[in-house]
C-alpha cells in the first residue's frame, strides 16, 4: 500500500487577499467542491493506500485537521512542523514516523496546493512509477509543457527504461528565461517539475545520509527527542532540536545528486495555481471567457476572473481583469500583472497591517470567529461553535464579555453557576470571572460576544484548562 505524504506548508500570498498567513492557499475551496488539501486527498480514490500523513505549520493544526475530519481522513494523521525548514527536512520526519514500526512503506509525496483535472493519467502515472519505486529508485513527474513556463525548474529526461514512459534523469535545471524555455519545449527533452515524488522510506533517508547527513542528523533527534510526542490527532516533534535543522528542498538536496533518480511523464492537467492567472486558466469560464464565482453581475465584460465573498461584484466594460473580494479586502489587477500580486503583501507587512496574515473570519478548534467590528475599545464577533465543541476554561483581566445567543443551545459555566442560554437569551461575563462554554447541541451553535475593555489583545485569555492542548 502507499503512504500519501501531503505537504500542506506554505502560506501562498500570490493569491492574497484570499490567502493569508494564517489560511492559506491549500485551505481554499478555489476549483471543485472541496479545499485544495482535501481535493488532494480524494482525488486518491481507486488507489491501494493508506490513510494520508499531512504535514503541516503548528499554527495550522486545527485548521488541517478540521479539512480533515470532513472528509472522513482524520487518524492522528498530522506532523506539526514548529517552524518551516522546506522540503527535504519534511520528508525526511514523514519518513522517520513511517518506519518506526520495522516498515518500509512506499511514500507518495504530494504538495496540498496543486490542481490535477485528469485524475485517471495520475492514476496511470503512479502505477508505471510503482515497480521502479519499489526496486530502488527515487522517481519524480514531470509534467508535459504545452507551453514555454519561466516560473518552474525542468527535468531533462534520459534513456527510457523497458517501458518508454519510465525514463532516467539526465539532469535537473533551475527555472529559464523565456527563450531557453521556448528551446526546452521545441527540443521535447524536458518536462517540468512537478514536485511530486514517489520512493522508499528507507531509501530516501539513505540518500538523504549520503548526500546530506547533517538534515537527517537533525531530523533523527527531533523524532527521537522526549519533546516530541502525539496528541489527539497530532505528531509532534521537538521545536528546538527541528530549529536546528537546515533549510533545504528535496530536489536540491536528494534528486540533484542520487543516482537512481528517475521521471514519469505526466499530462495530467497539472497545475500549482500560483497565481490569479493560473487560477483563471484551470476554472470553467463562461462564453465571454469569464471564470466567475459568487454573486456577480456583468456588462460587455470578458476574460475577467472573478471571485466574491458575500457582496455582489457588478462588472462593466472591462477586460482581463482579476477581481477578488472578501470581507475586509479587495484586489484589481490586471490578468497579465498577477504577479505582482505579492507587492501588495509586501506592502501590508511592512506597515504592519494584519491583512497579509489574517482574514477577518478566523478558525479556532471549536470552529469560526468573525470580527464584525473592531475598535479600540470594544470588538463586536460572531462566533460559531460546532456540536460538541467548547472554549477553554479561562479569565480576562482587562474586558468583560456580552454573549447573545443567535440559534441553537449553550451551556455556559461562570465561576460555581453553570446554565443554559437558546435563542434570544444572553449572559455577561466580569472582568476576572472563571468561565467556558460549549454547545451540548446537535446543530451549530451562533452567537454574539461583545468584548469591551481597556484591553482586547488575545494574550489576554487566560486558559486555566483547555481540551484542544493550548495551556
Amino acid at each position: 500500500m502507499l503512504l500519501p505524504v501531503i505537504m500542506a506548508g506554505g502560506t501562498g500570498s500570490r493569491l492574497w487577499p484570499m490567502s493569508r498567513e494564517l489560511y492559506p492557499k491549500q485551505f481554499l475551496t478555489l476549483h471543485g467542491d472541496h479545499s485544495m488539501l482535501q481535493e488532494t486527498v480524494l482525488r486518491l480514490e481507486g488507489l491501494d493506500t493508506r490513510q494520508p500523513l499531512v504535514i503541516c505549520n503548528e499554527e495550522h493544526r486545527f485548521l488541517v485537521a478540521e479539512k480533515l475530519r470532513q472528509i472522513d481522513k482524520l487518524s492522528q494523521n498530522i506532523i506539526l512542523e514548529p517552524v518551516g525548514r522546506n522540503t527535504a527536512p519534511a520528508i525526511a520526519l514523514a519518513a522517520l514516523s513511517a518506519i518506526v514500526d520495522g516498515d518500509d512503506p512506499l511514500l507518495l509525496v504530494l504538495a496540498a496546493d496543486h490542481v490535477i483535472g485528469d485524475e485517471k493519467a495520475f492514476h496511470r502515472a503512479i502505477m508505471q512509477a510503482l515497480p521502479y519505486a519499489r526496486s530502488g529508485s527515487l522517481v519524480t513527474f514531470g509534467i508535459v509543457p504545452s507551453a514555454p513556463e519561466t516560473g518552474y525548474g525542468y527535468i531533462q529526461r534520459g534513456a527510457a527504461q523497458k517501458e518508454a514512459e519510465v525514463l532516467q534523469v539526465h539532469r535537473f535545471v533551475e527555472k529559464p528565461d523565456l527563450a531557453t524555455a521556448e528551446r526546452y519545449i521545441a527540443s521535447g527533452d524536458y518536462y517540468c517539475n512537478s514536485g511530486m515524488f514517489l520512493f522508499r522510506a528507507k531509501k530516501y533517508l539513505s540518500e538523504l545520509g549520503k548526500y546530506r547527513p547533517d538534515i537527517l542528523s537533525a531530523c533523527e533527534k527531533t523524532i527521537e527527542s522526549p519533546q516530541a510526542d502525539s496528541n489527539q490527532e497530532f505528531i509532534r516533534v521537538d521545536k528546538d532540536e527541528f530549529i536546528t535543522c537546515p533549510d533545504d528542498s528535496v530536489d536540491y538536496a536528494v534528486m540533484e545528486k542520487t543516482a537512481d533518480a528517475m521521471v514519469v511523464p505526466l499530462d495530467a492537467g497539472w497545475s500549482d495555481v500560483g497565481s490569479w492567472s493560473a487560477l483563471w486558466e484551470v476554472n470553467q469560464k463562461d462564453e465571454r471567457h469569464n471564470a466567475l464565482t459568487g454573486d456577480v453581475f456583468l456588462h460587455n465584460t470578458a476574460n475577467c476572473y472573478i471571485n466574491t465573498d458575500e457582496k455582489m461584484v457588478a462588472a462593466i466594460g472591462v477586460n482581463n481583469l482579476v477581481i477578488v473580494n472578501t470581507k475586509d479586502a479587495v484586489l484589481v489587477v490586471d490578468k497579465d500583472k498577477a504577479q505582482d500580486v505579492k507587492k501588495v503583501v509586501e506592502y501590508l507587512k511592512s506597515h504592519a497591517r494584519s491583512e497579509y496574515r489574517r482574514h477577518r473570519e478566523s478558525y479556532r478548534p471549536w470552529w469560526r470567529n468573525d470580527t464584525v467590528v473592531n475598535e479600540a475599545r470594544y470588538n463586536v464577533n460572531r462566533i460559531t461553535v460546532k456540536p460538541g465543541g467548547m472554549f477553554s476554561l479561562q479569565m480576562h483581566h482587562h474586558r468583560t464579555e456580552h454573549w447573545v445567543v443567535l440559534s441553537g443551545t449553550a451551556r455556559v459555566t461562570v465561576e460555581d453557576n453553570a446554565f443554559l442560554l437558546t435563542e434570544n437569551q444572553s449572559t455577561f461575563i466580569p472582568v476576572g470571572s472563571v468561565h467556558t462554554l460549549e454547545n451540548p447541541g446537535k446543530i451549530p451553535l451562533e452567537l454574539l460576544e461583545i468584548q469591551s475593555g481597556s484591553y482586547l489583545g488575545e494574550d489576554d485569555i487566560i486558559r486555566l484548562k483547555d481540551p484542544y492542548g493550548r495551556c
